[in-house]
């Protein structure tokens, strides 16, 4: 094994994999404009886009475990991998804040506009008589039909005690890591993914309920839009942090990573602590207030 000791800027070999991935996100946005524009064979070209970009990922991340395995890395792609991780979350935050800010307009400036509060007294009297600006709501329109709203307990509080449980497991696991017990790594590391994907399950079972009982759905005004996108959009990266945790576990039975070279566990694991404080935002925004 060849050890790439040097700390000059490290500059990666030709690769077509950065081509692969553009082909399959054209497939991608062409299929979905197409299916969305009343095309069948849209849903299939969709498909094939997202069919490629797996196998885009599987193919790069592969090679990039390969060649972190031989020893090619240095220091300096040490660190360009950590600032990279760090911009990445960064950007992640800045999605989340752009859909609770406006869960924050609609409660706190739309709505109470569209009662008649703050002078605009017009709004409420000629356009929508009688609208009270109370939260939750479905506009004055009564977009959607009537329906009932997720309470925290039950599901909801069950999935934080979940998610609040896998970052404890994510810590030990982390800390066994460099500690090198192994077998209590492994353990606690399947014990996070697993409650990620039980997680993941429950919103479903969450979601399966809302329709059918509570007739709560996406187009149920401002409230079941705003409720689907939060949630739905975190239940996508709980699924996509379970399966990076899973990958990682695979790779922990393989030998790989050691006290001091486990990056690639760390960023999984800043990626999981993400998922657990945006939750906890978005639980007590979404169904507490």
């Amino acid at each position: 094994m060849t050890t790439h000791t040097d700390e000059h800027y490290y500059v990666p070999h030709g690769s077509h994999w950065p081509a692969v991935g553009s082909l399959g996100l054209l497939f991608l946005m062409v299929g979905v404009s197409s299916w969305l524009n009343g095309a069948d064979a849209g849903f299939y070209v969709m498909l094939a886009g997202f069919a490629v970009i797996i196998f885009m990922v599987t193919g790069w991340f592969g090679e990039v475990i390969g060649e972190s395995q031989n020893g090619l890395y240095n220091a300096q792609v040490d660190r360009s991998f950590r600032q990279g991780m760090s911009w990445f979350i960064f950007s992640e935050v800045m999605f989340f804040a752009a859909f609770f800010g406006a869960l924050f307009y609609a409660r706190n400036m739309v709505v109470p506009w569209l009662g008649g509060e703050s002078n605009n007294f017009f709004t409420n009297l000629l356009l929508w008589e009688g609208f009270e600006s109370t939260w939750p709501t479905n506009g004055p329109g009564n977009v959607g039909g009537e329906y009932e709203v997720m309470p925290p307990f039950g599901l909801p509080l069950i999935n934080t005690a979940l998610l609040l449980s896998s970052s404890v497991t994510v810590t030990i696991a982390h800390h066994a890591l460099i500690a090198g017990k192994r077998a209590q790594l492994a353990t606690f590391l399947a014990a996070t993914f697993l409650l990620g994907f039980v997680f993941v399950y429950l919103q479903g079972v969450e979601y399966v309920h809302a329709y059918q009982d509570l007739n709560l759905k996406l187009s149920s005004g401002i409230y079941g839009s705003t409720f689907f996108m939060l949630t739905g959009f975190h239940g996508m990266h709980v699924t996509l942090g379970a399966i990076m945790l899973t990958i990682i576990f695979f790779r922990v039975l393989k030998g790989h990573f050691t006290p001091d070279k486990h990056f690639a566990f760390e960023a999984v694991a800043w990626y999981w602590h993400f998922v657990d404080v945006v939750w906890i935002g978005l639980y007590v925004f979404v169904y507490w207030l």
